[in-house]
């Protein structure tokens, strides 16, 4: 049978990890909206939260991945893949929606080149998708240059951008909330998920106690890239603009999400709930940031601190909740 997920100690700290990005969320939000001007206005909150769809939809099957013990650091690159396969294609006469269903299957065969290289041939995931990484956005520029294709329909970009509750929360983040719902409930209540856990935990343990080790990472890299090449639709749509370039540096705001959230990079324990905060968490600290006028290599910055800090603050709490207290 698989293994459960991580439960006792371990269990204990990602609830207090959860609790503290949370706590640091509603914090960071009341700081902003009392100290930096435009922030607390519900068309900022529709921007802060359509920022947080592409990285939330890519952070759901890397948190998968990731936990398996693996990674995708592809997955920017997949997106502008798709994005410029999409602006070609459109631009060719194609209907929309066969051109939105062929950067979806696009990005799930691009994330198949990534499973098999990895379970295939038993390469280290960091060194293919850091490949794949190069190649797909070579491959981007291949196929529109720098063009960038704008005619998209209204409807389609309207659809994108509109809201669907209270005037501020866009439809797409409505989908993405779904999305992870979704998720959630199958990492943390189904089989697979225990699956997943097992993997991350010990993956030789794991295919001894019948898991399909193999088989479970390579449809892993094969979603990831799906909804990667959803990502590309998604952010084509919304900026109105297929470009070679869509995307680029997103692959680092999703693995400190990941990472933020709680999910460990050694694999075995993690919980959406906290990918979930530490997205949030994210955008809503490079939107109050970019409100007060910092510039854009400091929100760079800003991001790369929270990686680090994301891989040694729980370990600190691990630590710290080791150690024996002296009573006197």
């Amino acid at each position: 049978m698989p293994a459960e997920p991580p439960s006792g100690r371990g269990a204990a700290v990602l609830r207090r990890w959860d609790s503290a990005l949370i706590a640091t969320l509603l914090l960071v939000t009341l700081a902003a909206a009392l100290a930096v001007d435009g922030f607390a206005t519900g068309r900022n909150a529709q921007f802060l939260l359509l920022d947080a769809v592409a990285i939330g939809l890519v952070a759901l099957p890397v948190t998968l991945i990731v936990i398996t013990g693996e990674i995708d650091l592809s997955v920017a690159s997949t997106l502008g893949l798709c994005s410029a396969v999409m602006g070609q294609l459109w631009v060719s006469g194609w209907p929309l929606e066969l051109v939105v269903l062929t950067a979806v299957a696009l990005g799930a065969l691009l994330g198949a080149v990534n499973g098999l290289f990895v379970t295939g041939f038993g390469l280290p995931a960091l060194a293919v998708t850091i490949g794949t990484l190069a190649a797909y956005r070579g491959l981007a520029f291949v196929v529109l240059g720098d063009r960038a294709v704008a005619d998209f329909p209204r409807a389609w970009t309207d659809a994108v951008g509109g809201t669907a509750l209270a005037g501020a929360v866009p439809a797409a983040m409505l989908v993405t909330a779904v999305a992870a719902a979704g998720c959630a409930v199958l990492l943390h209540a189904t089989p697979l998920g225990r699956s997943l856990f097992a993997i991350g935990n010990n993956a030789e343990a794991a295919r001894f106690s019948g898991i399909a080790v193999a088989r479970t990472k390579f449809w892993l890299f094969v979603s990831c890239g799906a909804v990667s090449g959803l990502a590309g639709v998604f952010w084509t749509l919304r900026y109105a603009s297929a470009r070679a370039d869509n995307g680029q540096g997103l692959e680092l705001a999703v693995v400190a999400a990941v990472l933020l959230g709680g999910v460990s990079i050694f694999g075995g324990r993690g919980t959406l709930a906290g990918v979930c905060a530490g997205v949030l968490l994210l955008v809503t600290l490079r939107n109050a940031l970019q409100l007060a006028d910092v510039p854009a290599d400091t929100l760079d910055i800003v991001t790369g601190s929270l990686l680090i800090l994301s891989v040694l603050a729980p370990r600190a709490l691990t630590a710290l909740r080791r150690t024996p207290t002296t009573r006197t």
